[in-house]
């Protein structure tokens, strides 16, 4: 990962700016930083998942769903990132766009382990997210977690 978008994430997390503006900018820092086509960030609840920011070319489909549905239930479940190269061949994958050919969700951890919440990043391309893309989406998780457990 390099040193820039490190530095910026973390500075987005602490700064002063309400939180939906800051996940909004985080989210644009990861899309530009991977070349990503869209990414959101998903607030997990009790019972649902919930978009709090994206960036790209539009919200998603469904902004709200049940905890779960789609990969990123699959990702809130298992604690560990999905990724799916070809979300036509995945039952699991809920449309947001009909252009994706990829997507990759990261769950966001709490001090705990605890899943609070998401990234997701897709991508137009079948087959986008090798272990470059994991290693950059998974990372950056990590130094925006506080996003969550900081309210």
């Amino acid at each position: 990962m390099e040193k820039r978008f490190a530095t910026e994430l973390a500075f987005l997390v602490t700064a002063a700016a309400p939180r939906a503006e800051r996940a909004a900018r985080i989210a644009e820092v990861i899309r530009s930083g991977g070349q990503f086509h869209w990414v959101g960030l998903y607030e997990v609840a009790e019972e649902s998942i919930r978009a709090i920011a994206w960036t790209g070319t539009g919200p998603p489909a469904d902004p709200s769903f049940p905890r779960h549905r789609g990969l990123n239930g699959a990702a809130v479940r298992s604690g560990a990132m999905v990724v799916v190269n070809d979300v036509a061949s995945d039952p699991r994958y809920l449309t947001t766009f009909a252009s994706t050919g990829a997507e990759m969700v990261v769950p966001v951890l709490d001090e705990l382990g605890s899943v609070v919440g998401t990234v997701d990043v897709e991508s137009p391309h079948v087959g986008a997210f090798g272990a470059a893309e994991q290693q950059l989406v998974g990372e950056a998780a990590r130094l925006i977690a506080a996003l969550w457990c900081a309210k």
